[in-house]
């Protein structure tokens, strides 16, 4: 009950800032199109989110939040809270450090990272410059994703998801009220996005203080805490690392490729994201320090029950979203981003590669239900171990397909890279018996694949069927309908074959 309700309570308050999300990128799209400025912003705002994921968001908090946890058992809060001070000390002190470097050397780096940009200078220059300014965003939302850190093993959900909303709202006020005030509008949102950073950390530091987690800053000192942590970490670095390399990769090979491809996978990407980002990583989010806990104490079989509970959850959310978003793919990046200079020939672009990125969903989402078994058992060498396999996998993938099928073809490798990796983690743990998806799990995701594939027969000849839109609000209305028919029909489905029986959908629904 306490899982699914924090699950809702992080899905619900992500999918508010998947929406905003949604709103600042369509008025993106409206004012920068998809050409040089906009490609020069995307990688200003990508690159410091990389380097974050891969340290504050990636293997920090899969290390942090297992250690917090058990001195917050074991020690109390006070331990808790000198450990949290420790790790804030070292790990700022190395941030500001490297970005201060970042910023001294970035064509440098931009050179490495987006080496199609130098054959044209002036969106190359102005990539830089507006790096420069997102980088300071680097050690502000690190401070912010140790806090929350501390907040989630404390079982507080609520604050942290809501940070996001913050910078999707500060973004559209940007856009809305100074997107004419200085040199380009991409300008305005690199000093929007840094202004964001300072404003979420603001905001978890709040909630952190309200539960007694205020670090208060220290000189940088190694103790056996830290050291624990950095073991736990460095196995977890590299496996956000290469996590992080398959979406440097697409920017890098995206960069050599036509202007305005490195827009098309951004857009395509930010709808996919709805579906992960309300179903993966909200689960991922309760399921790592809920897991933790349960092993912590022994119960191993509820640690089981909570992650099979939770990858069909997933499932039952997922599957029809994988599956809408591949079926309708155009007339949803018609809708959000058809005006303004984003035309017919970026929808159509962005739309084949989001259809592409949606037939991976299922299995970014099972490993953000897999990856948790194994870092709640302090176990973070494994994943890494295969999330490497699958970036060399990707990264061969995408040299293949990009000959053939553009910038399509390198979502189309993302996917199948995520599918792999998903499905040796799930290898992995069923050889161990005691941690494998339970056959009734499997059998009921056999179920909820079988509904989907009723609901895609059933959009494929509804879309065919409707008549051109004469104009945008129809063509909305149309889009409306279609998903709500399909979301019946899915239901339906899902209760005639018995993927979920209707009472659980209910409990669902009301927990």
């Amino acid at each position: 009950m306490h899982l699914l309700r924090s699950t809702a309570t992080v899905g619900g308050l992500t999918m508010i800032s998947r929406v905003t999300g949604f709103v600042r990128d369509m008025l993106i799209a409206t004012v920068l199109g998809a050409g040089p400025v906009s490609d020069a912003f995307f990688v200003a705002f990508k690159l410091p989110n990389f380097f974050r994921r891969i340290t504050a968001e990636g293997s920090l908090s899969v290390a942090f939040i297992p250690v917090f946890t058990g001195l917050l058992a074991g020690e109390g809060p006070a331990a808790a809270r000198r450990f949290l001070e420790d790790v804030t000390a070292v790990v700022l002190a190395v941030l500001i450090a490297a970005s201060a470097a970042a910023i001294i050397a970035m064509p440098q780096v931009l050179t490495v990272l987006a080496p199609g940009f130098v054959a044209t200078p002036s969106r190359f220059e102005l990539a830089v410059e507006l790096c420069r300014i997102t980088f300071v965003y680097l050690p502000l939302i690190s401070a912010m994703a140790l806090l929350a850190g501390a907040l989630n093993g404390m079982q507080r959900f609520a604050a942290v998801a809501c940070a996001p909303i913050l910078l999707n709202l500060i973004l559209i006020g940007a856009m809305a009220l100074f997107a004419d005030r200085l040199e380009t509008p991409a300008h305005v949102l690199s000093w929007a996005v840094m202004i964001s950073g300072v404003a979420q950390l603001t905001w978890v530091a709040v909630a952190a203080g309200r539960h007694g987690m205020i670090p208060r800053l220290r000189r940088p000192s190694w103790t056996p805490g830290l050291a624990r942590l950095f073991r736990l970490m460095v196995p977890a670095m590299l496996g956000a690392a290469v996590i992080q390399i398959n979406l440097v990769i697409d920017v890098v090979l995206a960069s050599l490729l036509a202007e305005g491809s490195i827009s098309f996978l951004y857009y395509a990407d930010r709808v996919t994201q709805l579906p992960l980002g309300v179903v993966g990583v909200a689960i991922g989010t309760v399921l790592l320090p809920t897991l933790s806990a349960q092993m912590r104490q022994g119960e191993v079989d509820a640690a089981n029950r909570s992650r099979n509970d939770l990858l069909l959850l997933g499932m039952l959310l997922t599957l029809p979203a994988a599956g809408g978003l591949a079926i309708l793919a155009a007339p949803v990046i018609g809708v959000l981003f058809e005006r303004g200079a984003f035309a017919a020939t970026e929808t159509a672009q962005t739309a084949a590669a989001m259809a592409a990125y949606a037939v991976g969903l299922p299995a970014f989402v099972a490993v953000k239900v897999l990856q948790p078994v194994f870092f709640a058992r302090e176990d973070t060498r494994t994943p890494v171990t295969v999330a490497a396999i699958a970036v060399g996998l990707n990264l061969v993938l995408n040299l293949i397909l990009m000959q053939f099928f553009a910038h399509v073809g390198l979502a189309m490798a993302t996917s199948i890279a995520a599918w792999f990796n998903a499905g040796v983690l799930t290898w992995l743990l069923q050889r161990e018996g005691i941690y494998g998806v339970s056959p009734r799990t499997w059998g009921r995701i056999a179920r909820l694949l079988a509904a989907t594939l009723v609901m895609g027969v059933v959009l494929v000849l509804a879309d065919r069927s409707l008549p051109p839109s004469p104009g945008p609000w129809l063509e909305a209305a149309q889009l409306a309908a279609l998903i709500g028919g399909g979301a019946l029909v899915y239901a339906a489905a899902v209760l005639l074959f018995g993927g979920v029986r209707l009472g659980e959908l209910r409990g669902y629904l009301a927990r």
